[in-house]
């Protein structure tokens, strides 16, 4: 049995629908959820899916042994990163190496890097009159947004697209495509 740790920061959305995927998975288990925002609904989503969640603070991030202890308790083989707003310390990513997930709202390598996340991606993809938009699903590294692509997904961007509308539109493809390629990864893989 593979186990996953999932890390968010926020509502949550792309945590549960990652949880309620592989909840009656014979080879992968959403084991724990870390976040650093004690008032993320993703806490409050993974209490009802039964699913136990821990918060930590800056400094536990930043030197990472709280973390790691916890990891380690849970038996977690990967991170799957979901609206995680800290870039990851060195001491996970040489812990986890390629083996920390995350989730782009934007067809990397356009829109990544520091700032750029959320609806600041959506209103700057609109802004440039962008004709398509996407998802990218890549490992992390010490770089924003610079870790190796594993998957990308495209959309339609209209002319009369607001950044509301294009952040609907990925969202979309967040849900449907982000637990797939987790499969898909831990299944391929030893």
């Amino acid at each position: 049995m593979k186990k996953l740790s999932i890390f968010a920061s926020g509502s949550g959305t792309n945590a549960e629908n990652i949880a309620k995927y592989f909840s009656n998975s014979k080879h992968i288990e959403v084991a724990v959820l870390l976040s650093n925002n004690p008032r993320a609904g993703a806490l409050e989503r993974m209490k009802r899916l039964n699913i136990p969640s821990f918060t930590f603070s800056k400094d536990e991030f930043v030197t990472g042994d709280i973390v790691l202890k916890k990891l380690s308790e849970y038996a977690v083989d990967r991170i799957i990163l979901a609206g995680f707003m800290n870039r990851i310390s060195p001491v996970l990513i040489r812990a986890y190496p390629d083996r920390i997930i995350n989730i782009h709202p934007a067809l990397l390598p356009k829109y990544g890097g520091k700032g750029m996340y959320g609806m600041h991606v959506h209103e700057a993809v609109v802004a440039n009159h962008e004709k398509e938009s996407g998802i990218t699903i890549h490992y992390i590294n010490e770089n924003y947004d610079e870790g190796r692509i594993i998957f990308q997904a495209k959309c339609t961007v209209l002319p009369e697209d607001t950044p509301e509308d294009v952040a609907a539109k990925v969202h979309r493809l967040e849900y449907a495509h982000y637990p797939k390629v987790i499969e898909k990864l831990l299944t391929e893989k030893t």
